[in-house]
């Protein structure tokens, strides 16, 4: 059988500002992936036009033959696709400011995808997220939905239960991770293996070998090897070693949440202020030097952008730093870095169509891989990935530790998707009950009034239309 040569990459949310780094991955892998032409939808045409132009600057910059093109219609975007990336926002990075802002000032951390904020994304991304799978159910049925969209665990778990999109999450945390410990240890990342176990942006390292050999105690016993696993410090050295698990960097909003609540006050906003405010600097820079037709330049600011964003990660949580702090953008080609939000799709894709299969840690159906958790219950976990099969490897129970968390985490997911789907304010609420990050009932209703809007007895919102939309 020839190999295909006439793939076509969908990517619905094409205006957003990773775009560009994705159409590098596409067309940096275009050959191995068989991907002749790569299309991008978003509901802002100029925003899409925007990442559309430099999008084409990259392939022309780094050279290649993928054909890149905007879509007016969702049909057209999805129609005839083999992979569909899913990778939107509901409200936009001024809405997930706006859920920060609101947050801190309800006396909880603002972050876009847990605690009350991730609620509220949550809420408004579940109904679009499935409706967006039906379409591809109908359209191209034989179509990889492949996630990106926040919060990923919990939306990959929605379109799961309620279409029949074939969908696999993915997230680059867990292999940052990865790469990050192979970096302190000075060993090749091909040569680390680590035994992960959770949920999306509720993960552990339960475990790491070198070669074969067990390594862990080498980690946790070393004080300057813990500090390199984060670009900021999150965690006490003495929490990770007395709980013998290294946790990914979403759990310093469970296990650091006053010192997090105080950093951003501290620095007067949040992580979403903060990109929103760099975002609008990188639209106007990429509009005048695109307007101009000088390419070139539009990819070197694009370049500066994500290395400013990505090495200012966490430091304002973490420190009550800021992205706009002197020395904190990373060196380097953004691009080509081993890691990150290109990188994981591309593997992923890979290993779908059979170029190369992989190993690689997805949100994807347990099918009894973690024996704590049902089978049709989404979790994040090391699965082999061949052509068209993705299978979750079993792995040991979860730690004791950390085994209420995860469970309590799957019950507020289930609980949020069940209130959107049900129209049903009060179990909207029921899931703030339920997540760990938040926990208590009185504040719940004020939170829900000032994330969505006051609500009347019937659900309407009477600032900002229905709390919750229909799947």
């Amino acid at each position: 059988m020839s190999k295909r040569t006439d793939r076509k990459i969908a990517l619905i949310g094409g205006g957003g500002v990773r775009s560009p780094l994705v159409v590098f991955g596409v067309n940096e892998a275009a050959e191995a992936l068989g991907a002749a032409e790569m299309v991008l939808y978003d509901p802002d045409p100029a925003r899409l036009r925007i990442m559309v132009d430099l999008g084409k600057a990259v392939v022309r910059r780094f050279g290649g033959g993928l054909r890149l093109r905007g879509a007016t219609s969702l049909e057209d975007t999805i129609e005839g696709a083999d992979f569909v990336l899913n990778s939107v926002r509901i409200g936009g990075i001024a809405g997930r400011a706006s859920d920060e802002r609101a947050s801190i000032a309800q006396g909880y951390p603002g972050q876009e995808t847990t605690g009350p904020a991730g609620v509220a994304m949550a809420l408004r991304t579940i109904p679009v997220a499935i409706e967006q799978a039906r379409l591809v159910e109908r359209l191209s049925p034989q179509a990889w939905l492949v996630n990106f969209t926040n919060p990923a665990g919990l939306i990959t778990q929605a379109v799961s239960d309620h279409s029949k999109a074939r969908i696999v999450g993915i997230c680059d945390t867990p292999t940052e991770l990865f790469h990050n410990i192979a970096h302190a240890l000075g060993e090749p990342a091909d040569d680390v293996e680590c035994d992960y176990v959770g949920l999306n942006h509720l993960g552990w390292v339960r475990g790491v070998r070198v070669r074969g050999e067990e390594v862990i105690d080498r980690l946790l016993d070393s004080d300057e090897l813990l500090r390199k696993l984060y670009l900021a410090p999150l965690f006490d050295f003495d929490m990770i070693r007395t709980l013998r698990l290294i946790p990914t960097e979403y759990l310093f909003f469970y296990y650091e949440r006053q010192r997090a609540l105080d950093n951003q006050r501290k620095q007067g906003g949040s992580r979403g202020g903060e990109i929103q405010r760099l975002n609008d600097d990188l639209l106007a820079g990429l509009t005048s030097r695109l307007d101009a037709g000088d390419g070139d330049a539009a990819v070197d600011i694009y370049a500066a952008y994500l290395n400013q964003r990505s090495g200012s990660y966490m430091k304002l949580e973490a420190e009550g730093g800021s992205a706009f702090d002197q020395g904190v953008s990373l060196k380097g080609d953004p691009f080509r870095v081993a890691t990150g939000y290109h990188r994981i799709a591309i593997d992923v894709m890979s290993g779908l169509t059979g170029a190369k299969p992989a190993r690689i840690v997805v949100n994807t159906r347990n099918r009894g891989a973690l024996p704590d958790l049902p089978d049709d219950d989404i979790v994040e976990i090391a699965s082999d990935i061949s052509l068209d099969s993705i299978v979750p490897r079993p792995i040991a129970p979860l730690p004791d530790a950390v085994n209420g968390l995860v469970r309590s985490v799957k019950a507020y997911e289930r609980a949020a998707i069940a209130s959107v789907l049900n129209d049903k304010r009060l179990e909207a609420r029921k899931a703030m009950l339920i997540h760990p990050a938040i926990g208590q009932w009185t504040p719940s209703g004020d939170l829900l009034d000032a994330l969505l809007g006051h609500a009347n007895e019937d659900g309407e919102c009477l600032c900002q239309g229905p709390v919750h939309r229909h799947g």
